[in-house]
């Protein structure tokens, strides 16, 4: 039985914090370097990540500099951070690339905050079907008796009700950051 509730517990912890991280790309309107990490350039033939090749830091709060290691590769950022559709036009100045974080709108901040509810709506979709595999399995485990069988099923509910608690809270908290100017 604990082999499962572990399973479970460990399984939704999992889908928690693939939440969180697509939740960092979500832009809030401060400059935050997170919103490029998924931006990879191609550097000597192979795709790489934009933070192994430069440096990334926050400026005044509005604008993110990023400093390669290499001069060489400025243009092949600034084309990258162009295709990543993040509403950010670099600036190009030799040695660094700069890029402006613009301020969010009101239809903006509406927008992101309907991306974040349909991120945690497939987040709990996500630990709802971690539920669901998990009570068939329980269902399956001959080992059990009827009431283990059940007590089983009530902690697995109980866990999936904190996990979907911990979703919630985690969207409102992003909603939040969203929505102040």
């Amino acid at each position: 039985m604990k082999v499962h509730l572990d399973s479970a517990q460990h399984r939704m912890e999992k889908a928690i914090e693939a939440f969180e991280h697509h939740l960092t790309q979500v832009r809030t309107g401060r400059a935050n370097p997170s919103i490029l990490s998924e931006i990879e350039i191609e550097y000597y033939g192979m795709m790489t990540p934009l933070n192994q090749v430069s440096q990334i830091s926050v400026v005044e709060g509005k604008q993110l500099v990023v400093k390669p290691f290499e001069s060489s590769i400025l243009k092949a950022i600034e084309k990258a951070v162009n295709m990543a559709n993040l509403g950010l036009s670099p600036q190009n100045d030799g040695t660094v690339i700069r890029l402006n974080v613009p301020s969010l709108t009101e239809e903006t901040r509406r927008d992101l905050s309907k991306q974040v509810s349909k991120m945690a709506e497939e987040a709990k979709v996500a630990i709802r079907n971690v539920r669901r595999e998990v009570n068939d399995s329980i269902k399956k485990d001959d080992t059990l008796t009827e009431d283990m069988e059940k007590s089983a099923l009530d902690k697995v509910q109980k866990t999936t009700d904190e996990f979907i608690k911990k979703v919630d809270a985690v969207a409102e908290s992003k909603t939040k950051e969203i929505m102040t100017v």
